[in-house]
């Protein structure tokens, strides 16, 4: 299969949305209000976007993979 993103970033990108952005935003969600971190629910939505967004874009390059 040829994917439209290349196969490194793919597996990079795939690990930040499975893995890193959840793993974040639940770090960031139960440590942000016991230290004090300002807009920690606003910080949270933002990691889960952008693990939504990156998930989308590998999901774009599965789907126009093509055969070789």
């Amino acid at each position: 299969m040829t994917y439209f993103l290349p196969s490194k970033i793919y597996d990079c990108l795939k690990w930040l949305g499975l893995i890193a952005c959840p793993a974040l935003a639940t770090f960031v969600g139960v440590v942000g209000p016991v230290w004090g971190m300002p807009y920690v629910d606003a910080t949270v939505t933002t990691i889960n976007a952008t693990g939504l967004l990156i998930g989308a874009l590998i999901g774009a390059s599965a789907i126009t993979a093509k055969e070789e």
